[in-house]
C-alpha cells in the first residue's frame, strides 16, 4: 500500500529551491514509493527549502505516465512532469531534466530505488556549506556479478583518464545552479556524463553509499547499451585508443623491419630465405590486415561521432511539459527583477 503525504503550498516563500530530477523508463512499480520517500526526506531534513520533483518520461512503454499524472494531481506544488516524444536514452533524459529543472540546486537520482533517498539531506547540507558538486558514489553494490564486473572494468578505464572519478562510479549527485548552467552549454551527442561533471572543477564533496538491490522489475540497461556507454566513455574521455593505434603501428613497423633484416642476412650469409613456404607469409598478411581493419574501425567511430555532432540535432524532443507553477513564477519574478536592475 502506498502512503500519500499531505503536502500543500508552503506557508511562506522559501529562500531556495531544490529540484530532484528522475529519468523514468519502465519504472511503473517504483514511482509512487520513490515520490513518497523524497517528500518524506524533504519534510524531515530540509523543509526550509522549496522542493520540485521533476520526472522525465523517456518514452516508457509501460503505464509510467499514468502514474506520474496521478502524482502530479496529488502533489501539484511539488511534482513536475516532462514527457519526451520517444525513447532517446538515459543521457538525453538527464539533460532534458537539467534544462527544465528550476531549482537553485538540482539532485539527480535514478527511479529504481537502488540509491538511498535519505542521503539527500546530507547532500543539501554540503551544498549549503559551499560545495557546487555533491557526488554520491557507489562504495559497493548489491548487484549480480556481471554488473559488478562490467562496472569495475569501465570505471577503471575511466579513472586512467580522470583519477577523480570514484572507483564505483556515480549517477546520484547534486549540482548547484551555476554548475548546471555551465553543463547546459556542453554540446555533443555521445558524451561521458560523469567526466563532464568533474571537468567543471567546482568545489566538490564525495559521499559514499552502498547501492541497493533492485526491488522492482529488471534493468533496461542491456548489454548493448552498456557497450555503447563504454564506447562513449572510452572515446570521449581518453586519447588512449589513438595512442594505442600509434603504438601498435610502431611495434608492427619495427617487427617488419626486423623481419626484413633477418631475410637479407640469411640470404647473404646462408644463401637461403628463412621461414620458407606460404604459411609465414599468410600469417603476416592476416595479422597486419586485421590490425589495419581494427584501426580503421576506431577511426570510423570517431568520424561517426563528428558527423553526428555536426548535424546539430537536439538531444531530445519534448511531447508534454507540466511544471510546478510556484517555482516557475519565482524564476519569472527573479528574471524580471534582474532585468529591471540591469542598465538601460
Amino acid at each position: 500500500m502506498n502512503t500519500h503525504i499531505a503536502i500543500g503550498a508552503p506557508a511562506f516563500p522559501p529562500s531556495k529551491w531544490v529540484s530532484v530530477i528522475t529519468p523514468v523508463y519502465k519504472n511503473v512499480e517504483s514511482l509512487e514509493e520513490l515520490c513518497s520517500a523524497i517528500l518524506a526526506v524533504w519534510k524531515s531534513q530540509f523543509p526550509q527549502h522549496g522542493l520540485e520533483i521533476l520526472f522525465i518520461d523517456d518514452g516508457s512503454p509501460d503505464k509510467s505516465w499514468e502514474v506520474l499524472e496521478r502524482l502530479r494531481a496529488t502533489y501539484p506544488n511539488q511534482v513536475s512532469l516532462l514527457k519526451l516524444s520517444r525513447n532517446f536514452g538515459q543521457l538525453s533524459a538527464i539533460l532534458a531534466g537539467y534544462d527544465a529543472a528550476q531549482g537553485d540546486a538540482v539532485i539527480m537520482i535514478s527511479a529504481d530505488l537502488q540509491d538511498p533517498v535519505e542521503l539527500m539531506g546530507q547532500m543539501v547540507s554540503e551544498w549549503e556549506n559551499g560545495h557546487d558538486l555533491v557526488i554520491a558514489y557507489r562504495e559497493s553494490r548489491n548487484d549480480d556479478w556481471t554488473a559488478r564486473l562490467f562496472s569495475r572494468i569501465a570505471y577503471a578505464f575511466a579513472r586512467s583518464a580522470n583519477p577523480r572519478i570514484p572507483r564505483g562510479g556515480f549517477d546520484y549527485l547534486l549540482m548547484s545552479r551555476r554548475a548546471v548552467e555551465i553543463l547546459k552549454t556542453f554540446r555533443g551527442q555521445h558524451r561521458f556524463f560523469q567526466g563532464d561533471v568533474l571537468w567543471l572543477g567546482f568545489p566538490t564533496a564525495f559521499l559514499p553509499y552502498v547501492r541497493k538491490r533492485r526491488k522492482h522489475g529488471k534493468s533496461a540497461y542491456t548489454f548493448t547499451r552498456k557497450l555503447q556507454s563504454f564506447l562513449d566513455l572510452t572515446l570521449d574521455s581518453s586519447f588512449l585508443p589513438i595512442r594505442m593505434m600509434s603504438a601498435t603501428g610502431f611495434v608492427t613497423a619495427s617487427a617488419g623491419m626486423l623481419y626484413a633484416v633477418t631475410i637479407v642476412l640469411n640470404r647473404l650469409i646462408r644463401g637461403q630465405f628463412p621461414f620458407p613456404g606460404w604459411a609465414p607469409l599468410m600469417i603476416v598478411i592476416l595479422l597486419t590486415g586485421g590490425l589495419i581493419m581494427m584501426m580503421l574501425g576506431v577511426i570510423g567511430e570517431y568520424l561517426w561521432r563528428i558527423y553526428d555532432d555536426i548535424k546539430g540535432k537536439p538531444m531530445y524532443a519534448v511531447d508534454r511539459k507540466d511544471l510546478v507553477a510556484q517555482s516557475a513564477a519565482r524564476r519569472a519574478s527573479e528574471d524580471s527583477e534582474s532585468a529591471a536592475q540591469s542598465p538601460k
